[in-house]
């Protein structure tokens, strides 16, 4: 079944200043393409429709961009910035009710078969998220800890007491509007769904088998720039 997708494209960018000054993050170009149309390519080899993407730095940029990708795609503006989680619970009446993708309209990675991947895997009737993760080692440029340790069954587990995780969740997820039924309204990390689907036991992973590239800053643009396509 066709799923529709909402790519998050309203942040700040503030480590990627000066050139975010005058342009939003997802609209800076890697190689020829902004991050954000590689975020919508990706959407596309599943035909996922409709997408969505927000809007609050530099929105009109945002529209104008969108309108030469895909006059098709949804705007939702925030007036006030409202983190990953306000965002799309924002947005889930342009989203209809079945299960949907969201994309950071802001990294960049490849292997889109993940995506397939993920729809065959998504299972609502255990999962209120299925996240996309990639080991440390795929995961260029990345210097945390990790995010998740995942089970043999695809539960996923946050690292306790400091201890690092294996697994770094790339900016990729299948969901549905339950993940959301008791956010409140207003600016709202994801991780604070994600933490109340842990203690549930309905949060899972899978893993990507492509590559992952931090970009946060110019440095680390320019090194990927520099690097083989």
């Amino acid at each position: 079944m066709k799923k529709s997708a909402m790519i998050l494209a309203a942040g700040l960018g503030l480590r990627m200043r000066p050139l975010t000054n005058s342009t939003p993050k997802p609209l800076i170009s890697v190689k020829g393409k902004t991050m954000l149309q590689r975020a919508y390519e990706h959407l596309k080899t599943i035909n996922a429709g409709p997408i969505v993407v927000n809007a609050h730095y530099l929105p009109d940029k945002i529209v104008a961009h969108l309108q030469d990708l895909d006059p098709e795609i949804i705007i939702s503006p925030e007036e006030v910035l409202l983190e990953t989680a306000g965002g799309i619970k924002k947005a889930l009446p342009l989203l209809g009710e079945g299960a949907f993708f969201t994309l950071n309209g802001d990294t960049v990675w490849t292997g889109s078969e993940s995506l397939k991947v993920m729809e065959d895997i998504w299972d609502p009737s255990i999962m209120d998220a299925l996240l996309l993760l990639v080991p440390k080692e795929n995961a260029h440029g990345y210097e945390g800890k990790g995010d998740f340790f995942l089970d043999l069954n695809g539960g996923l587990r946050r690292p306790q007491n400091g201890r690092e995780a294996p697994y770094v969740y790339m900016g990729v997820q299948l969901t549905h509007n339950s993940l959301f039924d008791e956010a409140p309204e207003g600016p709202l990390s994801l991780n604070v769904l994600w933490n109340q689907a842990l203690e549930k036991g309905r949060l899972f992973g899978t893993l990507h088998k492509g590559e992952w590239f931090h970009i946060s800053t110019p440095k680390d643009l320019e090194k990927f720039n520099m690097r083989e396509s």
